[in-house]
């Protein structure tokens, strides 16, 4: 029998749903050590962001794909913020806490062996992309 798909990402898109439709503002708490999550570290504490992903808070959000895509502004500097599903803790609502708690994290799929990508893509045309370089 075929391993169903995580229902994680289902539940984050219609949690976000239900906190907009009642004018709450939806956050998002992240293991920021989990494989693939992309967050500015010097917010990080004790391995968790909460993330605001309301409107008015982020640009370009993409809660149809996995990972979760947008862009933020952290401390004045706009960031790419990627988030695997499966690093997602809980979604709530800041105003009154109510949401879903998830608990631990969800180990990705494993990835099908295949050859290296030759090269990378090229960048897309828009906005310059910014990264955050440990040095």
């Amino acid at each position: 029998m075929a391993s169903s798909r995580s229902r994680r990402p289902y539940l984050i898109r219609a949690i976000y749903q239900w906190a907009l439709d009642n004018g709450y503002t939806p956050y998002l708490l992240v293991a920021a050590d989990q494989p693939g999550v992309q967050v500015p570290r010097a917010f990080v504490r004790e391995g968790r962001i909460a993330l605001d992903i309301g409107p008015l808070a982020v640009r370009d959000l993409n809660l149809d794909t996995d990972p979760i895509f947008f862009s933020a502004r952290f401390g004045g500097v706009a960031h790419d913020v990627l988030v695997p599903s499966g690093a997602v803790l809980a979604l709530y609502a800041r105003e009154n806490g109510e949401g879903i708690v998830f608990g631990e994290p969800e180990a990705a799929p494993a990835a099908l062996p295949g050859p290296p990508p030759d090269k990378p893509e090229p960048p897309k045309p828009g906005r310059p992309k910014l990264r955050v370089v440990k040095g």
